[in-house]
């Protein structure tokens, strides 16, 4: 299971609060709790900072770098603020989020990928717009998987992105997504699959319980990676215990340990 932790990202407020002032005690902060929490991976984004984006990425990846030594996911729309995060990124192997099947983006993003050896999140989604059924989406993945590992890309590498939509905007946008995920995991059981599972409870009260829920279905057809929130002890609890009842965690070893470590504290 990879944890990809999601705090250092500057459309949350308090972040681009920390960044604008360029505090960097702050950022690194964040960045030890995410990793001494579980995080495999620290997302890094600064896409709210459009006119000084890269310039931002720079500083962010520097500082993150100085208090942790564990691979960055360079994140971001803008291809030159991921080549930036790349260049930089020292530590392990960096994973870019994301490509898609996008003719400009995909264009845009492969020549990182192969440049700098990433692993890479692959979006579902192309130029058709955003897919509606689990078909539309595995036919986004196909192609992708095709291009991808034609070129060589391993697929040990590849990270398929479902495209979590809200349930409130949809009652089977949920379903659609298991779907995909079960589709993939079937079709390509090498590749691994990641998502952010916020998008889903968007809209409604009561969100993280919404969001603990869906990570463990998701889990039950093949999931094995999320961007999420590493210090939410009861969120990191369900990961370990979900691993422990799927036959993943040899002698409960990990779920004894997150005991140990009071995840299950009331």
């Amino acid at each position: 299971m990879l944890i990809i932790g999601e705090l250092i990202n500057t459309s949350r407020k308090i972040i681009n609060e920390a960044v604008e002032k360029k505090d960097a005690d702050y950022i690194k902060k964040i960045a030890q709790d995410e990793v001494a929490a579980g995080a495999n991976y620290i997302d890094v984004n600064c896409g709210t900072m459009v006119f000084d984006e890269v310039e931002t990425m720079e500083w962010l990846v520097n500082t993150v770098q100085e208090a942790v030594q564990v691979p960055l996911c360079i994140d971001s729309p803008n291809p030159l603020a991921i080549e930036a995060g790349l260049a930089l990124a020292r530590y392990g192997q960096p994973l870019v989020n994301s490509i898609t099947g996008e003719k400009e983006r995909y264009e845009q993003i492969f020549p990182m990928v192969l440049k700098y050896k990433t692993k890479v999140v692959a979006l579902c989604m192309d130029d058709s717009g955003m897919p509606e059924t689990a078909e539309d989406r595995m036919k986004v993945a196909v192609n992708l998987y095709e291009n991808l590992t034609k070129a060589g890309v391993p697929e040990d590498d590849i990270y398929f992105d479902p495209l979590v939509k809200p349930v409130s905007t949809g009652d089977k946008a949920g379903l659609e997504v298991l779907e995909t995920v079960r589709l993939i995991s079937e079709k390509y059981p090498n590749v691994h699959k990641v998502c952010g599972l916020s998008n889903v409870s968007f809209g409604l009260p009561n969100r993280k319980i919404l969001n603990q829920l869906f990570m463990v279905q998701t889990m039950t057809v093949g999931m094995d990676s999320y961007i999420l929130n590493p210090l939410d002890k009861s969120m990191m609890g369900f990961v370990h215990a979900g691993q422990t009842l799927l036959g993943k965690d040899t002698y409960c070893t990990n779920y004894l340990t997150a005991h140990r470590n009071g995840l299950y504290e009331s």
